[in-house]
């Protein structure tokens, strides 16, 4: 049975000392490395080395009994969730790591919220159950006050050893056939187990261990635990299908794609489709390796279940289905800062392009832009450790010197209105018309899309490429250039010519349509928010909520528990996002903020950075509100108010 688990936690759980643990006692690895040793089998990156965090989600193998594992380290730093949610898509099962003393932290959550999102069976481990002030009791009871009522404590091996009383107890109740079961057959191990295995499969109960991965102390027995309670079934005679995880270049520049096998085999020289189901990618596989930490095997076949590594598809993208699954994967942690990249300029930008392409092929929430009217490059990240990283990966990867002007806030626009948008290009032989509606939609919707038009207004072909065009790239709002987001985009109607639209021409009046919307629409400036919690003295809490407000925050009444007050809302990240420090100061260390992103919501002082962002729509090089029409044999401008007089559908 294959089985592939990952392990996700707040940073310095202990998450990568607890991998290394398990990789020893299964005898995939003979010494345990550790990360303040820079040892571990699992960092093996320099900048991991360096730093004592892990970057890059990477992967290992194992085998336990009868089955075969792969297990997927992830990065603990909020500031590297892109690369931990990419993985966990392709999990089987989840663990998850807590500290015995720190419990639930704020990064703890929002890796619960994507585990259960994605609907990922979960295990916790409660960790560092050696050191002072551990008390596993208190963070079980913060799991279900925070993450799950549904967590059972196991203590012992089910595999060797009978459940205790209140385990059983628990456990039937959780299921109205067992505790029938239970009440008029008493118990049964067998029947416990396998309802367990399905319950937990079902995302019904969440099994929950403690011990030390340091001292070495509960490993054996969440292994074998780990073992009884999970199972997987893959259909390996089917058609091959399977999903692209992550993206890596080696050492002689080649591009390796990552692949998790859903269904059936593939071999080397098999040709595979991959993409959205409007692509035709087709590529054949020149290799196929299975990778163990930084080292790997080569194999000519894989099958479901396996995890591999893929030469020869040179443009799939993180997240792509690959063979018969054509669904794409979709990702919630979005950076929501930007910074522009500074390099030497006697190196030719392009080149420096060029490398932050392939960063960006490896890393999508990147989003790395090339701007060609100022000659710039700009990317999207978490934060400033992220960049901190990024420095020093650019030097050791490609022999660069750059860095990173200091972050700004990532805006976004929206509507808040109903428009039609039109848009109409012919210069001499070129033809292309489409009609859009414009549409608000809930907040973190992103753009959605709806077809309406008939086939005898525009073909099916042409639709499809108006749909591409809409989702091809990001739109620039007219407030501040920022991505449009949150709108629903129908396509009404549209018009061709048979001899003379040509490629490109629907790609050009699509964007017309979509710009001419805008100027009509009443557009409003949206910008990123944090939840937050934070338990602080009652005599701290008079401050702390008049910071939060002073920051244009809103909260709900506070709570009590115990000594402390609780105060939850919501945030902007441009006004408390170096809170920490001055929290620490005010509360003498003693007090916890948690902070985890919330989307993007209206933007608290729209007009202030209006003005300072100082963008001139009717300048923008890559989008314009105008159409073009053809007469006497040319080609000219008509104003995006003046277009609608003049259409032709």
């Amino acid at each position: 049975m294959k089985k592939t688990i990952g392990v996700l936690a707040h940073v310095d759980a202990g998450k990568t000392t607890f991998s290394e643990a398990i990789l020893y006692h299964t005898k995939a690895i003979r010494k345990r490395g550790r990360v303040d040793h820079k040892d571990a089998f699992l960092d093996n990156h320099s900048i991991e080395k360096e730093r004592g965090i892990t970057v890059f989600a990477e992967q290992a193998s194992f085998a336990w009994n009868d089955s075969h594992y792969y297990l997927i380290d992830t990065p603990g730093h909020v500031d590297f969730s892109p690369e931990m949610e990419r993985a966990i898509q392709v999990m089987d099962y989840a663990i998850v790591i807590l500290s015995a003393v720190e419990g639930v932290e704020g990064h703890t959550e929002t890796v619960w919220e994507l585990l259960q999102k994605h609907k990922v069976p979960t295990f916790f481990f409660i960790n560092k159950t050696d050191r002072e002030g551990a008390n596993v009791q208190e963070v079980i009871e913060e799991i279900r006050e925070n993450l799950t009522d549904d967590v059972c404590y196991i203590n012992r091996s089910l595999a060797q050893e009978q459940m205790d009383d209140d385990l059983i107890e628990s456990v039937a109740e959780l299921d109205e056939d067992l505790l029938e079961i239970y009440m008029e057959k008493g118990f049964n191990q067998n029947i416990w187990v396998e309802y367990l295995i399905h319950m937990i499969q079902q995302n019904k109960v969440y099994p929950c261990f403690s011990g030390s991965a340091l001292k070495d102390i509960g490993i054996t027995n969440f292994i074998d635990n780990l073992d009884t309670l999970t199972k997987t079934s893959f259909n390996v005679q089917g058609n091959f299908g399977g999903q692209v995880y992550k993206i890596r270049y080696d050492e002689k520049g080649n591009r390796i794609t990552f692949i998790k096998v859903l269904s059936g085999k593939v071999k080397v020289r098999d040709e595979v489709s991959y993409g959205d189901e409007g692509d035709n990618n087709c590529e054949k596989i020149t290799q196929l390796r299975v990778y163990n930490g930084s080292s790997y095997s080569s194999v000519n076949e894989v099958e479901a279940g396996e995890l591999c590594a893929v030469i020869g598809l040179t443009h799939a993208e993180v997240g792509d289905g690959v063979g018969e699954l054509k669904k794409k994967g979709t990702f919630e942690m979005i950076p929501t800062l930007k910074s522009k990249v500074v390099f030497d300029t006697s190196i030719p930008p392009k080149d420096v392009w060029h490398y932050f392409n392939i960063l960006d092929s490896e890393d999508p929430s990147l989003q790395v832009v090339w701007n060609e009217h100022f000659q710039e490059i700009h990317i999207h990240v978490m934060g400033a450790i992220q960049l901190e990283v990024l420095e020093n990966l650019v030097k050791e990867r490609f022999q660069l010197e750059v860095r990173f002007q200091e972050p700004e806030i990532l805006y976004k626009e929206t509507i808040k209105n109903q428009v039609s948008g039109y848009g109409h290009f012919e210069p001499l032989k070129h033809y292309a018309e489409v009609h859009l509606l414009l549409e608000a939609s809930n907040r973190g919707s992103g753009i959605t899309f709806e077809n309406q038009c008939h086939a005898n207004d525009l073909s099916i072909g042409n639709q499809n490429l108006v749909r591409h065009h809409i989702f091809e790239r990001e739109h620039h709002g007219i407030l501040t250039g920022s991505a449009i987001t949150d709108m629903k985009i129908t396509l009404l109607t549209g018009r061709s010519h048979e001899k003379h639209t040509s490629g490109g021409d629907f790609r050009e009046a699509t964007f017309r349509a979509i710009r001419q919307g805008l100027e009509k629409a009443e557009n409003i400036l949206l910008e990123p928010y944090y939840q937050f919690i934070i338990k602080v003295n009652h005599d701290h809490l008079g401050r702390v909520m008049s910071d939060v407000q002073q920051a244009f925050g809103t909260f709900s009444p506070p709570e009590t528990s115990g000594d402390k007050a609780i105060l939850t809302g919501k945030v902007p990240v441009s006004t408390f996002m170096n809170y920490h420090q001055e929290f620490a100061s005010i509360t003498h260390g003693k007090g916890i903020l948690h902070l985890r992103s919330s989307g993007y919501d209206v933007c608290h002082n729209t007009e202030e950075v209006i003005e300072r962002i100082d963008y001139k729509k009717d300048a923008d090089p890559l989008y314009s509100s105008n159409s073009i029409f053809c007469a006497k044999g040319q080609g000219y401008a008509v104003s995006w108010d003046e277009v609608e007089e003049m259409l032709h559908c």
